[in-house]
Parts: C-alpha cells; structure tokens; sequence
C-alpha cells in the first residue's frame, strides 16, 4: 500500500521491483496480496498495460492509518492509556512527534470547553 500511496499507479511487477533487493519477496507472493487487497476493495485495478494490470488504492493513507489505530485499541478492550503510555516511554517519539502530540492534547483539552460554551443558552 505504502508503494501504491507514494508512486501511484503501479503492476504486480512494479509493486515487486520497489522492495529492495535483499528483500524482494516472490512475485506469487505479491501478486496474492494484492488480489487480497483487491477483494477487500483497498486498491482496484485502475488499468491494463499488455497483459499487466495497474492497480491504484482506493483508500488513503489516513483512512488506513486510522482503522487500524482503531482496530489496535480494540485489541486493548478499548483502553488508549497502556498504547500512549508505550509510546512516551519507549522513546521512540521523535522531538517532533512529541510536539505535535502536545499540541493536539492541547486542542483536544480546549475543544470540550468551546462546546460547552457554545451550548449555554445566552
């Protein structure tokens, strides 16, 4: 999915040929999670270039990206803290990633006191 989100359009063969070398799975292999992915309507096959089909995603990376964050907190009964707590403490938060973390608790914190505002009658 990665390959398809960043370069777009790709074959079986071009999906292959992006792994790196000491990596490259065979290409049945690849061809089966893709038609894997294809039944689960995640990608589509866009075009045909010869006998090769070109397929493209028909999910973005944020939709993905955010099913299975949902989908790894029901894994924790629907508990968030012990993946946040992970997180921070593995320090494997960059610099970056911790800021932007504080700014969306912030928003987060300030986001129920505007409703709460918003709702008071005048």
């Amino acid at each position: 999915m990665e390959t398809l989100w960043s370069k777009g359009p790709c074959s079986i063969r071009e999906l292959l040929e992006a792994f790196p070398k000491n990596e490259r799975l065979a290409y049945t292999t690849v061809q089966t999670v893709v038609y894997r992915l294809e039944a689960k309507k995640a990608i589509r096959r866009a075009s045909k270039f010869g006998n090769a089909h070109v397929f493209e995603p028909m999910v973005s990376r944020d939709s993905a990206q955010h099913r299975m964050i949902d989908d790894l907190v029901a894994l924790f009964g629907g508990r968030r803290l012990p993946i946040v707590t992970h997180l921070i403490e593995s320090g494997k938060l960059t610099p970056e990633e911790l800021r932007e973390a504080r700014a969306a608790l912030r928003k987060a914190r300030a986001a129920p006191l505007k409703t709460a505002k918003q709702e008071k009658p005048e």
